[in-house]
């Protein structure tokens, strides 16, 4: 995935969720800010940020949030839409061993007992399905420690319990954690955070869904998935 010209600036806050204010070449602007999230450790004022922008007159903002250099020098994208993307394009390239046979790609198909729409479905060759849910991990604590989710999540606790109902109905099951941080080393449920949620992952490891943790390289040019790392429950 590369990036088109994106401008640096540096934070002043983030507020109402959606909206970010910056300094840009010494004159204040309003961001949109794609992540819905708490953010923990992504958005300290002073940081750098780095930002696109849309043609589209018809957006308020035409100014999107996309990347954030924290103190220590670390890349972290704030847009969670790009977890997807980098997903899809490294699905497409079979570039993830695990699931590099696959010959069918689909998205936003409909699955599961609560609605739900499953990020991603593989199939052909006469594999059995395999579905996969995609998340983005920024939340960096001691030691290189990273988490998911970064609060209490029913969505998230949904879609593993989705996960749960397809393996236990013959399918394969995947839990892609797509790590959007490049001072994240491994991955772990939040359960310090999300206990229902670390208790669902437990249950779904059991029934055979499998998580996978990979981390995605990134500079102000672009980002790809590179890298797997260990997924530690």
């Amino acid at each position: 995935m590369q990036f088109s010209s994106l401008c640096r600036g540096r934070l002043v806050r983030r507020y109402k969720r959606f909206l970010a204010d910056v300094l840009y070449q010494d004159q204040p602007l309003t961001l949109h800010c794609p992540n819905t999230g708490r953010m923990t450790g992504c958005a300290e004022p002073g940081w750098a940020v780095y930002f696109s922008t849309s043609a589209n007159p018809r957006r308020k903002y035409a100014h999107t949030w996309e990347l954030v250099a924290d103190d220590r020098g670390h890349f972290i994208c704030v847009n969670t839409a790009r977890a997807n993307q980098l997903a899809a394009e490294t699905l497409a390239e079979r570039h993830i061993p695990e699931l590099a046979a696959y010959s069918r790609l689909e998205s936003e198909v409909r699955y599961g007992e609560e609605g739900s729409r499953i990020d991603f479905l593989l199939g052909g060759d006469g594999l059995p399905d395999c579905y996969i849910e995609v998340k983005s991990v920024t939340l960096l604590e001691q030691d290189g420690q990273g988490y998911f989710p970064d609060t209490v999540s029913l969505r998230a606790q949904k879609h593993v319990r989705e996960l749960i109902g397809c393996a236990r109905a013959g399918h394969r099951a995947v839990m892609l954690f797509c790590v959007l941080h490049t001072g994240i080393e491994r991955v772990s449920s939040a359960r310090h955070l999300d206990p229902a949620y670390g208790r669902l992952i437990d249950e779904a490891l059991a029934a055979g869904v499998e998580c996978l943790a990979w981390q995605a390289e990134i500079t102000p040019d672009g980002m790809r998935l590179a890298r797997t790392l260990p997924f530690i429950p």
